[in-house]
């Protein structure tokens, strides 16, 4: 059984810096792609970055492509997102989330079929 657990998230004043760990059982993350999403209160749940099993990266948009950064290891079967000069709009819970990598057919939320309890990031102005 997969089982994806997030930790990391906080309080951060904005600029600042968060590095949030997805702890992976039950798969290989070399295996998956994994993805980080957000869902801020009153909002849809986004696509923030993911990571492919070669170890190719995406992410949403070119201001997170900058600022957002995710790495695995395998060794630790985690995944981890770090994000630097941290804004007030990126106030969320953060999700980690795997689909097989032979299932993968987007970034839309409702193609991944593993998801974690998610952590909350707030970032103060």
């Amino acid at each position: 059984q997969v089982h994806l657990v997030e930790s990391g998230g906080g309080l951060v004043q904005a600029g600042g810096s968060l590095r949030l760990s997805c702890a992976a059982s039950g798969l290989t993350v070399s295996d998956y792609r994994i993805g980080w999403f957000r869902q801020a209160p009153g909002k849809e749940r986004d696509f923030v970055a993911a990571i492919r099993p070669d170890g190719g990266t995406t992410y949403s948009t070119d201001s997170e492509k900058g600022r957002f950064t995710i790495s695995r290891d395998n060794a630790e079967n985690t995944i981890y997102l770090r994000m630097n000069s941290l804004k007030p709009e990126d106030t969320a819970v953060y999700y980690c989330a795997a689909v097989p990598n032979r299932f993968y057919r987007g970034h839309d939320p409702t193609y991944w079929n593993n998801w974690g309890q998610g952590t909350q990031v707030t970032v103060a102005s």
